[in-house]
């Protein structure tokens, strides 16, 4: 039997081995907390946090030198973008000029093939006195392209590809109504007007007279509507250069002429240019030696010198060849940079030869008959007193060299027309 010691013995040692085991299951709860918060909380429960406003300041400042370097880059490009627009423009002007420059060498060479098909082969010299050099260049290629809206007015109004054009604004009205109806008394019908105003459109159209009327151009319009008879003469040399790159021959004619016959009837169509002169007789016409005496030369004392008066840029004609539009473009351009007479420049371009620092043009001219296409020196200081010559019918008569242009128009078609034989005489030989 056990006894009562024995009994307690056994309940303390029970005692004790729950509570070793409560110890044992508390440190085995004490790890897998420790475990679980080493995973969750690698860093520590208990770790600072830094200041959120220092961040916060950073984070400005950085913003606050990000944005100017914004501006700054933005300021940048603008300017980059600026010189690139710029140097863009320069870029296109020079390829327009070097794409015209290549369209017209390529006609050169369309121009020199043709005449080598025309021409033939290289040929040997004939036997003096039998060889003549080419004098008419071959026509440009029409380009219909560089006007669609003349084209057609032209391929209404010429008649073999020619037709006479005259440049007039309402500053010259009462004289171009004398010349547009003389015109029609004659009996042609391949005339043109280039109306640089509305009011001399809206004139020939009343009249029924052939008119263009360019498009709106600013740097024409500014002169045309407003320029005198000399400025107005500058602009033309700008608008016949499409009538040439159509392919027409023109007959380009100032307003203070009066028609007798149709000058088609008496051109010969051989030169690149045929125009009327400013001479009054054979030599200042057609041109003269020119013995200019310097005594203290001695021996060398005269030197010769060849004279010519000049063209009139009032009337010629001029064939569409590449020297013709080549004239064109040496006229409007010095035209443009300088403040010249046309008319000087225009002889200037036709006549100086090339030397060093300039070419010349090489441009074929003939001058025309200076009592068939009259000036108004011939006819008043020669002609009408002179009982042969005053029976001769000029073609056309211009009055040039006289400021009272509408009066003696007049009074020419009164001689020639009306046959009043006194019709000329109230009249100076030059101006009062």
């Amino acid at each position: 039997m056990m006894s009562r010691r024995d009994s307690a013995l056994m309940r303390k040692d029970t005692s004790q081995s729950i509570r070793r085991s409560r110890i044992a299951a508390a440190i085995a709860v004490g790890i897998f907390l420790g475990c679980v918060f080493a995973f969750l909380y690698p860093d520590g429960f208990f770790v600072s946090t830094p200041p959120i406003h220092h961040s916060v300041d950073i984070s400005n400042s950085e913003v606050a030198s990000s944005s100017c370097d914004s501006s700054e880059r933005i300021n940048m490009l603008k300017s980059e973008f600026v010189a690139a627009s710029n140097k863009n423009a320069e870029l296109k002007k020079q390829l327009r000029e070097l794409t015209e420059k290549l369209r017209l060498a390529e006609q050169r060479k369309d121009n020199a093939q043709k005449e080598v098909l025309v021409l033939g082969e290289q040929q040997k010299a004939g036997l003096f006195g039998t060889v003549k050099g080419v004098r008419t260049n071959l026509n440009v290629v029409p380009d219909e392209s560089v006007n669609p809206r003349l084209a057609k007015i032209l391929e209404k109004v010429a008649i073999k590809r020619e037709v006479i054009v005259a440049l007039a604004n309402s500053n010259v009205r009462d004289m171009l109504e004398v010349w547009f109806t003389n015109i029609k008394r004659v009996g042609i019908t391949n005339y043109l007007v280039v109306a640089l105003d509305d009011g001399i459109a809206n004139l020939c159209r009343s009249k029924d007279v052939p008119v263009y009327k360019e498009n709106p151009d600013e740097g024409i319009d500014s002169v045309a509507m407003a320029g005198g008879n000399h400025v107005v003469s500058g602009l033309k040399f700008r608008v016949l250069r499409e009538f040439l790159q159509l392919g027409y021959s023109v007959l380009l004619s100032d307003v203070d002429i009066v028609y007798l016959q149709n000058p088609f009837d008496h051109l010969y169509r051989d030169s690149d240019v045929e125009s009327m002169t400013d001479g009054h007789n054979n030599m200042t016409a057609y041109g003269f030696n020119d013995v200019f005496d310097e005594p203290q030369m001695g021996w060398a004392r005269y030197a010769h010198t060849m004279r010519i008066w000049v063209y009139n840029s009032g009337f010629f004609y001029i064939r569409p060849t590449i020297p013709s539009i080549e004239l064109l473009d040496r006229v409007a351009g010095r035209l443009s940079r300088e403040k010249a007479w046309d008319q000087a420049v225009f002889n200037e371009e036709l006549f100086f030869p090339s030397h060093p620092g300039y070419d010349g043009l090489h441009a074929s001219r003939r001058t025309m008959d200076y009592y068939l296409f009259m000036n108004s020196k011939v006819l008043f200081k020669t002609v009408r007193k002179d009982s042969k010559l005053s029976k001769l019918k000029p073609v056309i008569v211009h009055i040039n060299y006289h400021p009272d242009k509408f009066q003696r128009m007049k009074a020419v078609v009164d001689y020639y027309v009306n046959g009043n034989q006194d019709a000329l005489k109230p009249f100076p030989d030059g101006s009062e």
